[in-house]
């Protein structure tokens, strides 16, 4: 078993997918053996993406071990957020852009991780660093990682060299930045076909603050009200996953992409942490989180110090 799959996180967003393939391509002009894969279903963004572009998804696995012996990461390192089988295998790198926790490997690896908005900003440095030319459909695809990172760069977690890799690539592209972008995210923003499972499910990432764990899912829509208009079925199914996985919280945040604001609807035994987090009150578990886009900036580290000094 020679060759090396990369794949980002279950329930992988643009950025895992895109990731993925671009690594795969700039690993196989430097000469290795590699696949891009995915640990989940392609999303809406994503797809529109994929056909814009006439990119093929990566194949779909439930498992790594049983077909590789080492592994590389792209947008991720938590390892519940990685393949159910990862202790089995060897991650030989990761790149990424998130925080550091439940990870740990035997063997030295290569480590790239940068306090920017999307891992692609980090590939498109790699593709430089070793000389590599990024081809119109890399570029297309690192692109709309970006934007769909940074909410078409106006997400706190955007950085200068986020900005500055967008318009480059917008430029090998040979693509309008706004005009894509926009179209991009409405196409993801689109949730009139999902179910309530595909809701929750979309972009839903574990985590384990303190003694708590947690998980955090969150949606794009252009108008909120078209998610929460199903509030009691999302509720039920929220609280059939919190006793499933044995949660203290689920937190389902439901982000306006027009007016970066966010509403988030807050479940389980430990959700008094999000009143204490955003200093807001839950009235029938759900608040408005006021300018806040970022699950990576803007919740997760806050949630972990309230909950870590609860």
């Amino acid at each position: 078993m020679g060759k090396t799959l990369i794949f980002g996180h279950k329930n992988p967003d643009t950025d895992s997918i895109c990731s993925a393939i671009v690594y795969a391509d700039l690993k196989t002009k430097l000469g290795a053996d590699v696949e891009p894969v995915r640990l989940g279903e392609i999303s809406s963004e994503t797809q529109f993406v994929l056909d814009t572009l006439k990119v093929d998804a990566p194949r779909l696995v439930e498992t790594v071990a049983n077909e590789a012996n080492e592994v590389i990461l792209v947008d991720h390192n938590e390892r519940q957020q990685s393949a159910n089988d990862i202790d089995k295998v060897q991650v030989v790198e990761v790149i990424d852009h998130h925080r550091i926790a439940n990870f740990e490997t035997s063997n030295p690896l290569y480590y790239r991780a940068e306090p920017v908005g999307c891992t692609t900003t980090i590939l498109k440095k790699l593709y430089k660093e070793h000389g590599v030319e990024i081809s119109k459909t890399m570029a297309g695809l690192m692109l709309s990682a970006i934007i769909s990172d940074t909410l078409l760069l106006k997400s706190p977690t955007c950085t200068e060299q986020d900005v500055a890799a967008a318009h480059e690539l917008a430029e090998i592209a040979g693509v309008d930045l706004n005009a894509y972008g926009l179209d991009m995210l409405k196409a993801g923003a689109d949730l009139s076909t999902k179910s309530i499972a595909q809701l929750i499910s979309l972009d839903s990432k574990e985590f384990q603050m303190g003694s708590y764990k947690v998980e955090i899912a969150q949606v794009n829509a252009v108008d909120v009200n078209d998610v929460l208009a199903r509030k009691a079925e999302l509720e039920e199914a929220l609280s059939a996953i919190i006793s499933d996985k044995g949660l203290d919280l689920f937190l389902f945040v439901v982000t306006d992409i027009l007016n970066n604001d966010s509403i988030g609807l807050a479940l389980g035994r430990a959700s008094n942490a999000v009143e204490k987090a955003y200093n807001v009150s839950l009235v029938d578990n759900q608040a408005v989180l006021k300018g806040v886009v970022s699950r990576k900036k803007q919740i997760v580290p806050v949630l972990t110090d309230t909950l870590t000094n609860m």
